[in-house]
C-alpha cells in the first residue's frame, strides 16, 4: 500500500474515481441509473469516475448511494475522551473558575493627603 501523503492529489482522486467504478460495477448499475438515484448529471459521475472531483457533495451523494459512506466514519466521529482526559479538562475549568473575596474590605488606615 502507498503511503498516501506521498501521492499527488490528481492520484488520489484518480484512485477513488477507480474505487467508485468498481463499487458501481459489482453492484451491476449502469452510470444513468446511479446519476438518477443520488441526484447528480451523469457528465458529473463521469467525471468523477475517471477522477475529476468537482464537487464534494456529488462525491458524497454517490458514496451514499453505493453504500460507501462509511469509509468518510474517521472523519465525522466524535473524539471520545479517556477517564484521565475528561477529568484534567473539569480539573482545569473549574481552577480557572472565578472565586469569590473571603470577606468584607477593610477601610485603608492611611490619612488623606491634603494639598
Amino acid at each position: 500500500m502507498d503511503n498516501i501523503y506521498m501521492l499527488a492529489d490528481v492520484t488520489i482522486q484518480s484512485r477513488i474515481g477507480a474505487r467508485l467504478r468498481q463499487a458501481r460495477l459489482k453492484q451491476n448499475v449502469t452510470q444513468q441509473s446511479l446519476a438518477e438515484a443520488a441526484g447528480v448529471s451523469l457528465s458529473s459521475l463521469k467525471k468523477i469516475e475517471k477522477g475529476e472531483i468537482g464537487s464534494f457533495d456529488s462525491l458524497l451523494r454517490l458514496l451514499r448511494t453505493l453504500g460507501l459512506l462509511d469509509i468518510l466514519q474517521p472523519l465525522v466521529d466524535e473524539e471520545q475522551l479517556s477517564p484521565n482526559e475528561y477529568y484534567e479538562l473539569v480539573h482545569a475549568a473549574r481552577a480557572k473558575s472565578r472565586k469569590r473575596a473571603a470577606g468584607k474590605i477593610q477601610p485603608s488606615n492611611k490619612e488623606e493627603s491634603t494639598w
